[in-house]
């Protein structure tokens, strides 16, 4: 993947100075995880991003639009995540079986997954927030299903969105302090959902 542009900032009359977009964008979607959209203030995200204010507004326009960029690169991200589990394992099920293990795993399980906490933040009132989270779904799905037809074309959709509201459902238990053989146990229940091979 190609790497983001580096933009220039001015620090100071006749002194330019670069950011990495990427790289303030990356700040942004850490604090947006840890404090959720509205306890996140425009100030708190240009002193994590390390960047001016003229230059957040310039790059990102308001808060939504940093949230929204920050959203874009997380989901592109987790898909490509995704993909990459899936080739590293030999059969169409381990390959699910990984991609579902990827998704509910994560160091920080206080967190969750950022799509899944803005669904319960901001889904209700954001339309564009709303059309990014359904797009990322969709893509997970397309992508589980896929898989699962290499193996057993019947139903692999289905299928497919099945397995993904139990992937929500047991990242939100995480999230809420369940302890993970618990969790493990309600993901046990997709086996019958994984292709036959």
């Amino acid at each position: 993947m190609p790497e983001a542009p580096t933009k220039t900032e001015h620090a100071g009359p006749g002194r330019p100075r670069a950011f990495d977009e990427a790289e303030a964008l990356r700040a942004a979607l850490t604090v947006f995880w840890e404090q959720g959209y509205e306890a996140t203030s425009v100030d708190t995200l240009i002193r994590a991003m390390g960047i001016s204010r003229s230059s957040f507004y310039g790059c990102f326009g308001s808060k939504h639009g940093a949230m929204l960029a920050a959203l874009r690169r997380y989901a592109d991200d987790s898909l490509d995540r995704l993909a990459e589990v899936a080739a590293a394992e030999r059969t169409p099920r381990a390959a699910v079986r990984a991609m579902i293990h990827a998704m509910v795993t994560t160091k920080d399980a206080h967190r969750g997954c950022l799509l899944v906490n803005c669904i319960s933040e901001l889904a209700a009132r954001d339309a564009e927030i709303t059309e990014l989270i359904q797009r990322h779904i969709a893509r997970v799905e397309r992508l589980l299903a896929e898989t699962i037809a290499e193996a057993d074309a019947d139903g692999a959709a289905d299928r497919a969105r099945a397995l993904v509201s139990l992937t929500l459902g047991a990242i939100t238990l995480r999230k809420a302090g369940l302890p993970p053989e618990q969790v493990d146990a309600a993901l046990n229940r997709a086996e019958p959902l994984l292709p036959t091979a």
